[in-house]
């Protein structure tokens, strides 16, 4: 059986601060798009949002390196690499927007 968010945030990073600031340092602008609300920051963020985030942008950060690889895999799959005005649509994507793209992509790719 599955433990719960909190039980998950004390086993992998002590506390929620400690997941935070894990948090704060993947999200960088390779990696990540600030669309965060000023008053309420990723404090106020359910752990289990927290969790799925930061094993996303982890799992972004090693198997494509950021979000242009990220863009460019989506690009390639699609057969649209010269297309310019897709690229530029793709960026104003969200990260886990983008992971959902390129597995999309990569499931219809011949």
């Amino acid at each position: 059986m599955k433990s719960s968010p909190l039980a998950q945030v004390k086993d992998r990073f002590k506390d929620k601060d400690s997941l935070v600031a894990a948090l704060k340092a993947l999200a960088t602008d390779e990696l990540w798009l600030g669309r965060l609300s000023g008053d309420k920051g990723l404090d106020c963020v359910s752990n289990k949002k927290l969790l799925h985030l930061h094993d996303l942008l982890t799992d972004v950060k090693k198997t494509w390196g950021g979000r242009s690889g990220l863009i460019g895999t989506v690009l390639k799959a699609e057969n649209r690499d010269k297309d310019a005005g897709y690229r530029t649509r793709l960026e104003r994507q969200s990260t886990p927007r983008l992971l959902d793209l390129a597995r999309a992509a990569k499931k219809r790719a011949p």
